[in-house]
Parts: structure tokens; sequence; C-alpha cells
């Protein structure tokens, strides 16, 4: 892969990571700690519990993608980033610019994915 690319791929991770961390901070303080007595109605508390299943849902989906965000990062310092897992070929550019943190290419991934698919049924 070309400089160039790489640059411009570890732009795009620095700034989605920024973004995520600012995300999971707001959502840190959106109202995880707010208390039973403050909401003595049965339908607010039903609603807020409801809220804070989702913001931790969220959260946990955040946490997953900044964990891959930091291992694309630490493959853009190893001198792997773009390189599939599996087969240890390129990966397309194209695929990296909708997915910049994919691990494989779209080949080995849909062959993943056929796998578990058939191991699910």
């Amino acid at each position: 892969m070309k400089k160039r690319d790489i640059d411009r791929f570890k732009k795009i991770l620095d700034e989605r990571r920024k973004e995520l961390v600012q995300t999971a901070d707001l959502t840190r303080e959106a109202g995880l700690g707010v208390e039973q007595a403050d909401l003595p109605d049965e339908v607010d508390l039903a609603a807020t519990e409801a809220d804070q299943s989702m913001n931790l849902r969220l959260r946990d989906r955040e946490l997953v993608l900044l964990k891959k965000i930091d291992k694309a990062i630490q493959k853009i310092e190893l001198g792997t980033y773009g390189v599939c897992e599996r087969c240890e070929e390129e990966i397309d550019v194209k695929r990296l610019e909708a997915r910049p943190v994919a691990e494989m290419c779209i080949r080995c991934k849909e062959e993943l994915e056929r796998v578990e698919r058939g191991y699910a049924e």
C-alpha cells in the first residue's frame, strides 16, 4: 500500500478514535447515575432503566470499535496495516475506505461468514 494511503487511513482512524472517546465520555455522563428515589413513578423508572440499558449497549459497541481502531493503528505502526490476517494478501483500498478497521480481505471475510452461517443453522 502506498504511504499516502496509509497516512490517509491513519488520519481517518485517529479522528474516529477521538470521536468515539468523546462520545463515550458523554454516554458515561448521560444519566447512568439516576437514583430510584428521584423517580417515584414506575413508568418513569422503567423508561429510565430502558434508556440506561440502551446507553450501556451503545457504550459496549463503542468500546469494541475503539479496540478495533487501536488494533488498526498498531498495525500501521508495525507496517502490517491493510494485510489480510487469513491469507496475508493486501486488502483492497476500497474495502478499507468502507471499513478502515477491516482485518480480512473481502474474499476471506465472506468465506468466514459462510462457515459461521453454516454452523449457526
